[in-house]
């Protein structure tokens, strides 16, 4: 009720309207009231009559989420239980003891352990499998949710009972909880002598704080060139995109200003501290899953002509969320504004606004995106994400390799590695040896996987179109001949694959032993955003043409 009074006070001042307004408002607040007694009595009935027990809490929460999703995939509730979700989603932090942990056909397995946490300091490794938490047998509990009891108050003690690959019997590791801070940062180092990377993955509480502090500490290493990624960055706080903007932006400067329906949401941001760096070459790295506030960084240093980017499309996400407290300790994550970049372009990619009959969203076309200038004078386009300078074929993975990863096939052989394998080489020297790799091949002898291969899947499509034009009877027998020649082998795929194949299993193994940041550094010699821009900072009369424009 008070949004709705508030909006009777902004309009106010426009005299001629406010009969009409008023009229309107008081129709719509009918409505709303109508709907909702319709809702409660119907709830009552169904309560009352319906042939099984209802859960109230979750019957209310699945139509609230049917009715948000309606509107915008950004636009959430969150229950009293979802809160410590959210508050993690904001902060970075949770009470817990710092692993991620996957529950998959009744089994509870540690997939990820944290630097620095209790899960680390108590020794529990990649592989394990959790079967009792504080004595209860998760195997009894069926769509059961580990991640709840594994959180819970800062030093109290939670006793873990694991099966560890190569014991013969299971394990029991006690581990007090601790606040585990989810860094933004994951990795930042040196990629050469002079050039310095910043991994930044997502934009909570300490976001800023963390992209200053690696930095400085790089400048201080002899960094001359930044390469700052923003790939798979989700985004998060807006407040954090400003700061983290106004380290390579003046004082002073736009960075981004917001539109809503409701005009005290209409504001314009600036950068209100001095720079830390307004000269250092940069090169942002982004992918189509660089998204909201990873899409304002990247949209900001190229509308300044700051930096080059390099990569592909962003995602495209111009809506800004607001969090609004309701009763009971709930709350609601609201999109209430689009965001404008310093061109003045919104990059929002799908309209939400205007559905397809079957309830389905599309892009905006082409046609309508409109043109705006960088500072340079640089032509960019609204509409559809940032659009890189540099633009770099999208990854994909063959699909015997996309097969083995679905099946968590490199992930299972990495855990028999590292148990045969107590110490192996530092992650930027590590390497299988073609042995170890065909020992790889062996073990998946009697393994479950299979794939379907491109030109498998277009003779399937030749049969199908075959059949509907009632002409498979004239191609029958070619179509078997050519699928017997072509039928795939995983011994011979294995082999066509294997530099492929090979460094995603040398990555998996290497984040047994050195966790993400060891990952991290075996991917860099094959990582082609990275190797482009490296070749970038060696041509500086390109990257200065990549930024130059007509005034």
């Amino acid at each position: 009720m008070k949004k709705y009074f508030r909006s009777l006070i902004f309009a106010a001042p426009v005299v001629a309207g406010l009969a009409f307004v008023s009229f309107k408002q008081e129709d719509r607040l009918f409505e709303i009231a109508r709907n909702l007694d319709i809702y409660a009595t119907l709830f009552k009935e169904l309560n009352a009559y319906y042939v099984d027990e209802i859960n109230p809490n979750q019957l209310i929460k699945t139509s609230i989420d049917g009715m948000l999703r309606s509107l915008d995939p950004y636009t959430v509730y969150y229950a009293e239980d979802d809160i410590e979700d959210y508050m993690t989603m904001t902060t970075g932090k949770y009470n817990g003891i710092g692993a991620m942990v996957n529950s998959s056909e009744g089994k509870h397995t540690v997939m990820m352990v944290y630097e620095d946490t209790p899960a680390q300091k108590a020794g529990l490794q990649l592989g394990d499998e959790i079967i009792k938490i504080n004595g209860i047998d998760l195997s009894t509990r069926e769509d059961f949710d580990s991640g709840k009891l594994l959180k819970g108050q800062t030093q109290t003690s939670v006793t873990l009972t694991i099966k560890r690959y190569g014991l013969p019997k299971p394990l029991e590791i006690t581990l007090n909880r601790d606040i585990v801070k989810v860094t933004n940062v994951p990795y930042y180092g040196m990629l050469s002598e002079d050039v310095g990377y910043i991994d930044l993955k997502d934009f909570t509480a300490t976001a800023s704080r963390e992209v200053k502090t690696a930095f400085q500490e790089l400048k201080g290493k002899g960094m001359k060139h930044l390469v700052l990624d923003l790939r798979d960055n989700p985004g998060g706080l807006l407040n954090m995109a400003i700061e983290i903007s106004n380290i390579f932006i003046p004082k002073g400067e736009e960075i981004v200003s917001t539109k809503g329906k409701v005009t005290e949401w209409n504001k314009s941001y600036t950068a209100y501290n001095p720079a830390l760096d307004t000269e250092i070459p940069i090169a942002v790295l982004t992918n189509n899953r660089s998204a909201s506030a990873a899409e304002i960084v990247s949209g900001v240093i190229q509308d300044y002509d700051r930096g080059v980017l390099i990569g592909q499309r962003t995602y495209g996400k111009g809506l800004v969320q607001t969090t609004r407290d309701l009763s009971y300790n709930t709350k609601m994550k609201i999109t209430t504004a689009k965001y404008y970049i310093p061109s003045g372009r919104c990059i929002q990619a799908i309209d939400y606004g205007h559905r397809n009959e079957d309830g389905s969203v599309g892009k905006i076309p082409d046609s309508l995106m409109t043109a705006f200038k960088t500072h340079n004078g640089r032509v960019v386009y609204d509409g559809g994400g940032i659009l890189p300078d540099i633009v770099t074929e999208k990854e994909t993975f063959s699909p015997l390799a996309t097969s083995l990863a679905r099946n968590r096939l490199f992930f299972d052989y990495a855990i028999k590695y590292h148990f045969e394998h107590a110490t192996i080489k530092p992650a930027k020297e590590f390497h299988l040896t073609d042995g170890e790799y065909n020992d790889f091949a062996k073990w998946l002898n009697d393994k479950e996987y299979d794939y379907t291969t491109q030109v498998e899947r277009d003779l399937n499509d030749l049969e199908a179109s075959a059949k509907k034009e009632k002409s498979i009877d004239v191609i029958q027998d070619q179509l078997k001949g050519l699928r017997a020649k072509l039928a795939h082998s995983k011994d011979n795929d294995l082999q066509i694959s294997k530099n492929e194949i090979k460094k995603i299993l040398e990555e998996e193994i290497l984040k047994h032993y050195y966790l993400e940041k060891g990952m991290r550094e075996a991917s860099f010699n094959e990582d082609s955003e990275v190797k482009e821009a490296l070749k970038l900072f060696k041509e500086p009369s390109r990257y200065a043409e990549l930024l130059k424009g007509k005034k």
